[in-house]
């Protein structure tokens, strides 16, 4: 019976079921979205741009017709969620102000600023498009993501050979008498690294011994990325190619750029972030338009294009023509490419993005995930059958995956790959213990609760603060305000949260002017000069995103922090994920009579932002309903101890 408990296709068709009803749930909530929304709540929310101009239609180095879009308008404090590879819908405001959507779908092909340019259908529709007034895009449900992801479930259920043993490898825990299946090494005298700490050398290790899984587990601070690095550049060594993936654009970015750093050739899939320079000079994009050949292919393309265009009844010579030139164009289009492939040692894209046709056929050796403890397993799943063994690196003590349905997160969706591994096979896993972040004081706090006290700081920052005497951590309490007198209600508090639609969630107005309030106190007490000349950098983090617009716009009309706008940035904690600040400011906006904190029970995000500190850690909320939680009792505890 246990044989059949632990069945992992069992429980992999447990998770086909839960994501299911996460694919169900995301379609629901785009279309009340699409249908309920007002205009400006989507343009607020960073989903739609409206109105946009479109620029010049061209033919890509991919010979996709793309379009530019330019937003217009005075958005530019938005931050909008477009980017590289996600669906889109264009539509125009009808009589009546009424949304009309153009009946196909579109795909980004990169943003910079207010400037996107969309892969659009060649069939003629962009002219419809183009033709209209009061144009808009937004985003559309991302269908191919959960196909490739059901896709790559039901792969592994069915699979035998590599693919079949590590699934279930990953699936059976190792049991302390030696018995279930044992993640299998390699034996070898370990390698010294000089310019890494005890913790990452072992890793380092592990990651070149491991046949099959390795894990390098990296608390905040504690360098997983020069870890990584080190492991994927050892690795290289000792086999040609090694495929590097992440959840997000921006982790695949970060990755590919610190390999092109150690003098790695990077072959992007797919579109970076940040469109700079360095960034596009990897992509594949840039690479295939750059190759010598490119030329007379994009000649033979333009011919293909001119001879359908002016095609005239009767040639019988046309179907001729057409076949000769397509040979040519694909013959040119594989052999450049195979060229790119041949060079490239490092091969980096997205999970989702590792179901790219250019990658049809291709095996590796090893594939490195990184921020796997943010990544749904299934999406895991899609690269995984490429390769013989698997290397995750990320912390499963921060962000957890998105996940829209409760009751599928209830039920368990929310469990990565990287948890269940470090579970089943806890001999596979690493944990880095030497931060470089943060003062002593403010790591304490997580490294107790999350990490088994194991996390400690290198001497270099353990004593860094910006003021002599300066306690690292404050908590500001604001249950400890009251209205004056003549204040309306006596005693009645002023800083409560208030809610802003469904799914925008909560502000605090009052607390958004404490919190600039206290970052202006604190200037004051360091000095303009001091601050400007050693540039200190500040982060003001909010779980909920209404606050975060808020505060971003108090900081733009303040006048005080005008000299300083450069140096600060304001976020949620999901968009301070891997950074790392000065000062920190937290408001927390929660403020009730019954307790209810909502979302921030999730302590794994709390973890992530109180670890961005540096030097000074400012915490703004209501202590009478923040510590009804144990974790938040014992921070403030903690805090007021100092």
């Amino acid at each position: 019976m246990a044989n059949k408990q632990n069945s992992p296709i069992l429980a992999l068709q447990q998770q086909r079921l839960l994501l299911q009803m996460e694919y169900e749930a995301e379609k629901e909530a785009y279309r009340k979205q699409t249908e309920e929304t007002g205009l400006q709540r989507k343009v607020k929310r960073g989903d739609a741009w409206w109105p946009v101009k479109l620029g010049r239609s061209y033919y890509n180095s991919l010979n996709q017709l793309v379009v530019e879009v330019l937003r217009q308008g005075d958005d530019d404090e938005i931050e909008h969620n477009f980017e590289f590879g996600r669906p889109v819908a264009f539509f125009h405001i009808g009589d009546k102000d009424k949304i009309r959507y153009f009946n196909f779908t579109a795909t980004v092909s990169y943003v910079d600023g207010d400037r996107m340019v969309v892969a659009v259908p060649d069939n003629g529709q962009l002219i419809d498009v183009q033709g209209m007034e009061n144009v808009g895009i937004q985003l559309f449900f991302d269908e191919t993501s959960y196909k490739m992801m059901f896709e790559a479930l039901d792969r592994v259920m069915r699979a035998k050979g590599r693919l079949g043993y590590l699934r279930d490898l990953f699936y059976s825990p190792s049991r302390a008498d030696g018995g279930g299946m044992r993640a299998e090494t390699f034996s070898f005298a370990p390698l010294h690294f000089p310019y890494l700490n005890k913790t990452q050398e072992d890793a380092v290790n592990k990651v070149l011994r491991a046949k099959d899984v390795a894990i390098v587990h990296g608390p905040p601070g504690t360098g997983k990325t020069t870890t990584l690095v080190e492991a994927i550049y050892e690795t290289l060594r000792r086999e040609n190619q090694v495929m590097v993936c992440a959840q997000s654009n921006m982790a695949v970015d970060w990755i590919s750029e610190k390999l092109v750093d150690r003098g790695i050739n990077v072959l992007r899939i797919g579109n970076p972030t940040r469109v700079n320079d360095k960034m596009l000079s990897f992509t594949y994009e840039r690479r295939f338009e750059s190759h010598p050949d490119y030329e007379l292919l994009w000649a033979i393309r333009k011919a293909i294009r001119d001879l359908r265009a002016h095609r005239k009844r009767g040639d019988e010579k046309y179907h001729q023509k057409m076949e000769r030139l397509k040979e040519r164009a694909t013959e040119l289009e594989l052999r450049i490419n195979a060229q790119l492939f041949g060079e490239a040692r490092v091969i980096a894209c997205t999970l989702v993005g590792s179901a790219n046709r250019l990658l049809d056929g291709q095996k590796f050796g090893t594939l490195f995930i990184d921020e796997a403890a943010q990544a749904l397993e299934a999406a895991c799943w899609i690269p995984i059958r490429r390769v013989s063994r698997v290397i995750l690196a990320g912390d499963h003590c921060q962000l957890p995956p998105t996940i829209k349905s409760f009751a599928a997160m209830k039920a368990g969706l929310g469990k990565t790959l990287m948890e269940r591994i470090v579970e089943n096979k806890p001999e596979t896993v690493t944990l880095l213990k030497m931060q470089y972040r943060m003062n002593e004081e403010i790591m304490r706090f997580s490294s107790d609760w999350f990490y088994g006290n194991q996390v400690e700081s290198a001497p270099e920052v353990r004593y860094r603060s910006i003021l002599d005497l300066d306690i690292p951590m404050t908590w500001i309490d604001t249950s400890q305000f009251d209205v004056p007198d003549d204040g309306g209600e006596q005693g009645k508090p002023l800083f409560r949260e208030d809610f802003v639609g469904e799914s925008f969630g909560r502000i605090n107005k009052a607390e958004a002017e404490l919190t600039l309030l206290a970052l202006e106190t604190y200037f004051k007490k360091i000095g303009k000069e001091r601050i400007l000349d050693e540039r200190l950098d500040v982060g003001v983090i909010s779980p909920y995103r209404a606050q975060v617009q808020y505060l971003r716009r108090l900081v733009k009309k303040r006048d005080f922090f005008k000299p300083y706008r450069s140096l600060i940035s304001v976020n949620t904690v999901d968009g301070f994920q891997g950074q790392e600040r000065d000062i920190i400011l937290i408001s927390l906006v929660r403020a009730n009579d019954e307790g209810q904190i909502g979302f921030l029970r999730d302590l794994r995000r709390m973890n992530v932002a109180i670890t961005r500190a540096r030097m000074k850690l400012i915490i703004l909320g209501d202590a009478s309903t923040m510590t009804r939680h144990p974790f938040y009792k014992k921070l403030f505890d903690y805090i007021e101890a100092l």
